[in-house]
This record gives C-alpha cells, structure tokens and sequence, in this order.
C-alpha cells in the first residue's frame, strides 16, 4: 500500500467526507534513518526525546542524521517503567525553549509524550520508530495517565515517521507480538463501531473500516514471519500499524482502532498502576482481551432480551466503582455523570433493532478463532487468565466501560443484566 499517496488525502464516496491528515512523510525501509538529513534542513536547534533502551537502538543514527543540530535531550531511564504522566511532561517541557524541533526516538510513551508536548507547545516533532509495537505512530491522540486517568487527549501529528526495518525487526519480541495483538484486536474495535452507530446513529465510514479490515487480514499473513523477524513482516506489521492510525485520523477519533479491547486493556493498565499490580504490554493486554470481547458476544447472541433494563443500584455502584479504581474512582463517576449513560434507557432501541443488533454481533470472530490467531504468534490466553484471575476479568468486564465515555458492547452487556 502506498501510504504517502493515502497522505495526500481521500475524498470519500462512503461518507461523503474529504479525509486529510497532516503528516509530510512516512518511510518504513531499511537504514530509513537517513531521510531526517533532507527533512530536517529548515531546522536548527533540535531537542531529542528517548529512554536508554530505545536511545540505544538507534540514537546514534539518528544523530548522526540529524548532524550537529542537536542541542538537548531528554533520555529516560529504562530502569523503570516510563509513564506518559505529569511528571514525564514536565521532564521535556523543561528542555523545549530555544527548540524549533522535537525528535522522539522510541514508541508508545515516548511517541505520545512528543505528541502531547508538540501540540501543546507549537513546536513541531517527528517520530523514529523503535518498534513495531502500536498504532499511535500516525493517529492525533496521545494516550496519557493523567490525575491518574487513562485518557486520550486530541493531539496533533508528526511531520513524519521514520521506520527502519533493520532497528524494527530487532525490537524485543514482546514489543512485536504487542504490535500483531493490536492490530488483531480491530476486528472487536470495528464492531463496536458497527453497533454504536446502530444504537446510537453514530458516525461511520465504510472506507475506513474497509480498509482498516483489510489491515487485519494483512497482518495475519505476517505472524510466522515475525517470530523469525523476518525484515519484510515486520515492514508489513509496521505499515498497517501507520495505515491504523491513519484511518484514526481520517475519521478524527480512534474509534475504528479502539473499542471494548481497549477499554480492558486500559482497566488492567490503570488498576495496575493504581494497586501496583502487574500488567501485560499494551497491544498484549489487547488482543487477550479481543477474546473475552469475542466470548461476551458469544454469550449476548444467545441471550433474549429482557423485560427491563438492568440498572445498579446507585450505593452498590458507587462502593464498587470505589473498591475498584481508589483514587481515580471519582473521575470515572463523573465522566459517567456527564455522559448521563446510566440514566438511559437503550431497551427500547435494543428491541427495535434486536436483529440487526445481532447480525452485527455475529460478525465477529469466535473466541477461538481469536485464540487461534494469538497461537499464530505464541502468544498463549491462559497466561492472561494466570496474570489477572476470574474475579479481576470479571469486574473489568463490569467497569472497564466506565473508564471512557464510548459506547461499547460493554454497556449492551452490561444493559442485557449479564
């Protein structure tokens, strides 16, 4: 797929809309590191962003791409886990007067911290790749923690990316099966999209769920290729990667890359963070909770709907939701308050569009043939199940809706009373 010619723009015959986004160029090839010399050469006063182990990856071309306009870094310490939060802010925002450009040199965090610093402070950044490891690389949210929530904050763009196969390929092979599980948690992120806008009318894009679809069936082909690390799947893997984000882009919200998956994902994230419990990389975290997504449609499409919509009562709600998250309970109630979501009755809506509903429902893949496409890549449920525990899956499932204001498949199962 061409990705530069996608950047130019699409005018779309299926919603009608002209896609844009803001991003010059992207190259993902070999010794990619070389393009910063011809992109860079209105610049003068260049501050880098990395941790030690992504700095080791490919730091020094980098900098020696970029000559002598480095004039500051910020190199975090790998020694701990690196949280896109306040203080990381602080840390570059401590470093940017004088700069007129933000190289970040990593993934995930360091990708979101370049993100959010960039937009907020005007100055423009461009991203080297480290990893194959998410679908941020070219969406305009940056994934922050911030008062201790997980929230995705409109951001803006690099003006490139910049990802050489030879560094990405070498990328830990946790990083690369995070990136295969992200990808493969779509087919649950796009039929959330499916039902949100049967129940909800909300906007949706044929084109981009095409072609985000088509991603996914692309990135199956790569998983034996990728724990060889062979150089051309992790290309592929990275592209549909950047084409993901794209798509986000083009629709100017995550929603075609981002649903129910995300939102477990994101529960065991913060809840880990909050408790100091452990959790798995992100893009793993995702595509094991692609199959509990799978398996609660399993079970909705047996189910008849009921009489009345469930509803918790309001003290047990708020003693659970308290129990559940600590000190970032509070922000979850009120985003639900404001979003005005447990005071809606969807039943009516539900039995209207019953069998519509369940059409879109069966559309998704069967748990195990979600558990199936994580074997493709030694990537093994039962560990997720080990990790976290029947009772914790079981309250994610209950509450990981309540940490953003998107519909889901969570809220028709948490409606249905299951």
């Amino acid at each position: 797929m061409d990705i530069n010619r996608i950047l130019k723009g699409v005018k779309c015959n299926s919603c009608g809309k002209e896609h844009k986004c803001p991003i010059e160029n992207v190259y993902i090839e070999s010794n990619a590191t070389k393009h910063l010399s011809h992109l860079t050469e209105k610049y003068k006063n260049v501050l880098i962003v990395a941790d030690d182990n992504t700095y080791s990856a490919c730091g020094k071309e980098t900098e020696k791409a970029l000559y002598n306009k480095v004039k500051s870094r910020v190199i975090f310490s790998g020694k701990t886990v690196l949280i896109p939060d306040e203080r990381a802010i602080d840390k570059v925002n401590e470093n940017i007067e004088g700069i007129d450009l933000i190289v970040g040199i990593g993934s995930g965090v360091i990708q979101d911290l370049c993100k959010y610093v960039s937009h907020f402070s005007g100055i423009p950044y461009m991203i080297v790749a480290t990893a194959p490891s998410m679908d941020g690389y070219a969406s305009s949210g940056a994934a922050m923690i911030l008062n201790g929530m997980k929230e995705t904050v409109p951001a803006g763009l690099p003006l490139a990316i910049i990802a050489d196969t030879k560094v990405l390929k070498n990328a830990p092979m946790e990083m690369i099966k995070a990136g295969y599980g992200d990808i493969i948690g779509k087919y649950s992120a796009l039929n959330d999209w499916e039902l949100s806008r049967a129940v909800n009318d909300e906007y949706f894009c044929q084109y981009i769920y095409d072609t985000t679809y088509k991603m996914i069936e692309k990135t199956l082909k790569t998983a034996n290729g990728l724990l060889k690390r062979e150089e051309e799947s992790v290309k592929n893997l990275t592209e549909a990667l950047i084409v993901v984000g794209i798509m986000m882009s083009f629709a100017t919200t995550s929603r075609p890359a981002s649903g129910s998956e995300h939102h477990l994902s994101h529960y065991f994230e913060i809840t880990g963070i909050v408790k100091n419990e452990p959790y798995f990389p992100h893009g793993i975290d995702v595509v094991y909770s692609t199959v509990i997504t799978a398996e609660i449609r399993e079970n909705l499409l047996k189910k008849e709907l009921p009489s009345e919509q469930y509803t918790e009562p309001r003290e047990e709600y708020l003693k659970n939701m308290q129990a559940t998250y600590g000190k970032v309970a509070n922000g979850c109630i009120k985003l639900q308050e404001k979003m005005g979501r447990y005071n809606q009755n969807r039943l009516p809506i539900y039995k209207e569009k019953e069998q519509e509903i369940k059409g879109i429902l069966s559309k998704m893949p069967t748990s195990k043939q979600i558990k199936e496409m994580l074997s493709l890549c030694e990537l093994d449920i039962s560990e997720f199940y080990k990790l976290y525990g029947k009772k914790k899956i079981e309250n994610a499932v209950r509450y990981a809706k309540d940490l953003k204001d998107r519909y889901t498949v969570l809220w028709y199962n948490y409606d249905l009373g299951e």
